[in-house]
């Protein structure tokens, strides 16, 4: 099988779940070409690891995944127009090749993709995709997607930019009911949503009671890229979490930081908390300027510094990562911090009724918050074998692609329902209308596009886009917002 990503956590995403998806196949990785794509670093912190990695533009990918006998799965772990994207083009190489066969044996496959496409709301430019002459099905990889983590904004976006997919993976009963709802809502065909459960979350049986002893009482403040997305309310966060480092010189504050400065991940992160630790006083020596002794900023592996929080008796601090689902699963006390509001726009709304809201001052006197069990079975945190019927309904589909082929893919989306959103998502990764590569892959599939000299210049080309467009993010937005609240 073959996972497509796009940025770290997604990457994490993919690989862990087509290893529970099918945990005796080789995985291929494929890196999505753009603006988060992980560097060496991020791929070695989230620590998966696959039989071989390389990074690629659209139509590589699309070449790649559905050469005749390549992979049986493909999971695309991706943003949802990435998905969307690679589901139209999954759709038109999958036709191509039965377009091919049909054309080699003397056949005439226009007329039955014509009709396929048709029943798909196409238009007649672009419906020559679907199933061959005489319904012959194309041979075409079983293609999995789903969410990263917790889902708490742009669900019908993304839910119908994910649509079209053999499988979309819920990760919780919670978010299947929501799935189903927002495809039946729309007249879509919610037969895709399967039910599973955050593939990190190794085993889902209640943990052991909390531990204590092993070190000094370990508080993980775990940080995250665009939330909040303000410097004022992202230099309040870090002064509490140095306030209680100081209330509490007994206990050791680690901040869990998602990337080191000029990296990228799944969200844009315009305001580092490296910077901001500058701006404490005495700040301006050192990466942990500013910060009391027991208080420092960390990188690594998220399971291995809960592990360390729970060996110590401690606690997890956050405002709506999915670390928190990740803390409960392990027993760990965890807060998800209430001192900006309840809001949508955090998406600490999404743990109302969870037993975890509380806030710097609650957690100040000492408050260790406990989980709700019902809220924590309901969201897939515990409970039995998450991934047990997907895998089941993956086995299943395997067998059809290999018997006799599986149906075309069938987006939500097509440019007869979204004729003023679907192009513009196609063109964004390089795919005309129809789904087939635009000429500029053409060309360069043509020209051979892995040309050492070629490719050593595309390289330091993309580099230096990726830094100014990071430096842009970082330095001139900021800058530019500064001088317009003066």
């Amino acid at each position: 099988m073959v996972v497509l990503a796009d940025s770290d956590t997604r990457w994490k995403w993919g690989v862990l779940t087509a290893r529970r998806l099918a945990p005796d196949a080789a995985v291929d990785g494929l890196l999505l070409r753009g603006r988060a794509t992980p560097t060496p670093r991020q791929l070695a912190e989230v620590g998966v690891a696959v039989d071989s990695l390389r990074e690629v533009t659209t139509a590589e990918f699309l070449r790649a995944a559905t050469a005749p006998g390549a992979y049986d799965m493909v999971v695309l772990a991706c943003v949802g127009g990435a998905v969307q994207a690679m589901l139209h083009g999954l759709r038109r190489a999958a036709a191509d090749g039965v377009a091919s066969g049909a054309a080699a044996s003397g056949g005439a496959a226009s007329e039955g993709a014509a009709a396929a496409g048709a029943a798909c709301g196409e238009s007649a430019a672009g419906a020559a995709v679907g199933s061959g002459p005489d319904g012959e099905l194309p041979a075409r990889p079983v293609v999995v997607t789903g969410y990263v983590g917790v889902v708490y904004e742009k669900l019908t976006d993304g839910l119908l930019l994910r649509h079209g997919a053999d499988l979309v993976l819920a990760n919780s009963p919670f978010d299947a009911y929501r799935f189903r709802a927002v495809y039946e809502g729309v007249g879509a065909d919610a037969g895709s949503v399967a039910e599973c459960a955050l593939p990190f979350l190794e085993g889902t049986a209640a943990p052991a009671p909390a531990e204590t002893g092993d070190g000094p009482f370990t508080v993980v403040f775990a940080v995250q890229p665009s939330v909040p997305a303000g410097r004022a309310d992202r230099a309040y966060l870090l002064r509490r979490a140095v306030q209680h480092a100081l209330r509490h010189p007994e206990r050791e504050v680690l901040i869990k930081l998602r990337s080191k400065p000029g990296e990228h991940t799944t969200h844009i992160e315009e305001l580092p908390y490296q910077k901001l630790v500058r701006k404490l006083p005495g700040g301006r020596d050192g990466a942990n300027g500013g910060l009391p002794p027991n208080c420092r900023l960390v990188y690594g592996h998220m399971g291995e510094i809960l592990d360390r929080a729970r060996h110590t008796g401690g606690l997890l601090v956050t405002v709506s990562s999915t670390a928190a689902l990740e803390s409960l699963h392990r027993g760990v006390p965890t807060a998800v911090l209430t001192d900006l509001g309840v809001r949508e726009a955090l998406g600490n709304h999404y743990f109302t009724g969870s037993g975890c809201l509380a806030s710097w001052d609650e957690l100040d006197d000492g408050l260790l918050p406990e989980a709700d069990e019902k809220w924590v079975l309901r969201q897939g945190v515990r409970g039995g074998d998450g991934f047990a019927a997907a895998r089941d309904r993956v086995t299943r589909l395997v067998g059809r692609a290999a018997s006799g082929g599986l149906p075309p893919l069938a987006p939500y989306y097509t440019v007869r329902t979204a004729p003023g959103y679907l192009p513009g998502i196609l063109r964004r990764y390089g795919l005309e209308q129809d789904g087939s590569p635009g000429a500029r892959s053409s060309t360069e599939a043509a020209d051979g596009l892995g040309a050492a000299g070629r490719g050593a210049v595309r390289r330091v080309v993309r580099e230096a886009a990726r830094g100014a467009y990071r430096h842009g993010v970082q330095r001139v937005a900021p800058l530019i917002r500064k001088a317009g609240e003066l």
